[in-house]
């Protein structure tokens, strides 16, 4: 455990900041527009939506008050090898830290764990923290969308091997 901040698998209690988190750090980076994630149906129910099979999310908690999240999840419409990164936001007190990384091998490790040899994940123009991020952590750049998340606003994909 960090002596900053503690990443543990969310719990359904954790629903209701995950969203407030979500909507408030989209916006920040103008993806509040259709074609985002902030649109998901599962923005509200994270707990549910990723107690699914194959799925994990896990919440970065600063002083007992969640600060942001990541999970992991097959990709929808794509080869059963291949998962996505999914709905890795933090909030400003989260950033900086350290924890985007550790929530980034948490999400790696999940998805080795449950049998996938890829990770792809979306993102946009100006999420230039975010991105380095990524490529620090060995994604490489695509040209075009995999799978079908239905995140067609989003215009920067990344793919890397586990």
């Amino acid at each position: 455990m960090n002596d900053t901040f503690h990443i543990r698998p969310i719990e359904s209690r954790d629903n209701t900041a995950m969203a407030a988190i979500i909507r408030s750090v989209m916006p920040e980076f103008g993806a509040d527009g259709p074609g985002f994630a902030i649109h998901d149906a599962e923005v509200d129910s994270m707990y549910e939506a990723y107690a699914q099979p194959r799925s994990s999310y896990f919440v970065v908690e600063r002083d007992g008050v969640v600060v942001g999240g990541g999970g992991i999840a097959p990709l929808e419409n794509a080869e059963p090898d291949l998962c996505e990164l999914r709905k890795m936001y933090f909030l400003p007190q989260a950033r900086g830290i350290g924890a985007g990384a550790a929530m980034m091998l948490r999400c790696l490790d999940a998805a080795r764990t449950f049998g996938f040899a890829r990770c792809y994940l979306e993102t946009l123009t100006g999420m230039d923290a975010a991105q380095a991020l990524y490529k620090r952590s060995g994604f490489t750049a695509l040209c075009a969308p995999m799978g079908g998340t239905g995140h067609f606003s989003c215009d920067r994909f990344f793919i890397r091997d586990l």
